[in-house]
């Protein structure tokens, strides 16, 4: 790897990071099929928090957290800050400090395949975190890395751009060519789930509006009305359906 900071780099519209912000992990990850999604050992470093911006990622070493402090710089209003790591680490690389610099910037948030700490601070500030875990363990300014280049984060490849969309459920990722093809996907899907939403409301089941009666019939399922059913032939169960 050549330690490098790349200072420009391509980002997806506003309006289209908003959508998808709005749209949420659970939805954005189904209306990509189901791609994207990081392992969920990445959990919100305290609860509640929710946001979506363009990867400036980061590519740093175990319990170094230098280059973090490269790519605040080269960070802009509406990005994530996304930090990989070169092998596994748990040491809390991220805290207020920081978080104070890139609040400063506009920078909405940051994902991080590592530890943080500060955790109090950071949910009075209102900067969210998504994290491998929280610790108190301190970390050093003495390997270089890399900025704005391609990096894994807990399970997926993050290009520089690409949008990041995190809340209580995880941490998505959006490649930043079909972002605008994603959005339009999730609003079609929330509205089909709304309709589905005022069905279920009005008392109709899941079973009746998905279609799944026959489907569970054809793979064997049999009702009865009491448990002394069961000792009737399956066959004869069947028939008195």
């Amino acid at each position: 790897m050549r330690p490098v900071a790349i200072r420009n780099i391509p980002r997806v519209e506003a309006s289209v990071v908003a959508e998808l912000g709005a749209a949420g992990v659970a939805t954005v990850h189904e209306a990509q099929g189901r791609t994207g999604l990081a392992k969920p050992y990445l959990r919100p470093a305290w609860p509640g928090g929710a946001a979506a911006g363009s990867a400036v990622t980061v590519l740093a070493r175990p319990g170094d957290n230098w280059m973090i402090h490269v790519a605040v710089e080269l960070c802009r209003p509406g990005d994530m800050l996304v930090v990989g790591l070169s092998s596994d680490n748990y040491d809390g690389m991220f805290g207020e400090l920081l978080a104070t610099s890139l609040m400063a910037r506009g920078v909405r948030g940051l994902v991080i395949d590592a530890g943080c700490r500060d955790v109090a601070s950071l949910r009075e500030m209102g900067f969210p975190v998504w994290c491998r875990t929280v610790s108190a363990q301190g970390t050093v300014k003495a390997s270089l890395g890399a900025v704005n280049i391609p990096v894994v984060v807990a399970g997926v490849l993050v290009n520089p751009g690409d949008v990041v969309i995190a809340d209580d459920d995880g941490v998505v990722f959006v490649p930043r060519a079909g972002a605008a093809d994603v959005a339009k996907k999730c609003a079609e899907r929330l509205a089909k789930e709304e309709a589905v939403r005022k069905r279920l409301k009005s008392g109709e089941l899941g079973l009746d509006i998905y279609g799944m009666r026959e489907a569970l019939a054809a793979q064997g399922l049999v009702y009865v009305n009491e448990a002394s059913e069961l000792e009737r032939p399956a066959a004869a169960l069947k028939e008195g359906q």
